[in-house]
């Protein structure tokens, strides 16, 4: 399921959301303005202001939005989990979900991340840290063999996550080829693992 949002978030806001991210992923940030956000969700582009102060802050909204959504969510599967495995597979599953269903997103981090304001890019770095960190501990101790290869390790498996919506199979929108494509990401990012703890054996 893909992390949901907060329960007093204004369904407009959350509409313009889904379409801005919708729009800079297709077009790039750049290349869309306010009005045709605003004819996406029905309203007036200057309307869009009662909800956002501009595309910049859009923008931030939902880089840093994201990065908050995934460092906490990924913190209560932590909490929550019975022992670092499971904790590893909760953390897999939820970052599974949000590459699955919230592409858009990751292709903005990657080519727009650059637009942000100084305070906003440092907000989304500071986060993405935390997140890797909480990764690198769980992995380190479900695979002790990682040692100092763990964050290494993680940064690989992102790698492999994060790239697969760019695919066709990430995106045919087919519940059964969703289910499918999640159960293959989660053993090959077990397996990635795994194999890496082997050669740091070795």
């Amino acid at each position: 399921m893909p992390t949901p949002p907060s329960p007093v978030e204004n369904p407009r806001r959350q509409q313009i959301r889904r379409e801005a991210a919708r729009l800079f992923a297709a077009r790039g940030f750049l290349g869309v303005g306010v009005d045709e956000i605003g004819r996406a969700v029905g309203i007036s582009g200057p309307g869009l202001y009662r909800h956002f102060a501009g595309k910049d802050a859009m923008l931030a909204d939902l880089l840093v939005g994201i990065s908050e959504r995934l460092l906490d969510e990924g913190r209560r599967r932590v909490d929550e989990a019975a022992d670092a495995r499971a904790a590893l597979d909760a953390l897999l599953q939820g970052h599974i979900d949000f590459a699955l269903d919230e592409s858009a997103l990751i292709t903005l981090h990657d080519r727009e991340l650059l637009h942000l304001p100084d305070e906003e890019r440092h907000r989304v770095r500071s986060l993405q840290r935390q997140y890797v960190e909480l990764w690198v501990t769980v992995a380190g101790d479900s695979f002790p063999g990682l040692g100092k290869d763990a964050r290494a390790a993680v940064h690989a498996v992102f790698g492999l996550l994060n790239s697969t919506p760019h695919s066709a199979a990430g995106q045919s929108g087919d519940a059964a080829d969703r289910t499918a494509m999640a159960a293959l990401l989660h053993r090959l990012a077990l397996g990635a693992l795994g194999a890496a703890a082997q050669a740091a054996e070795a």
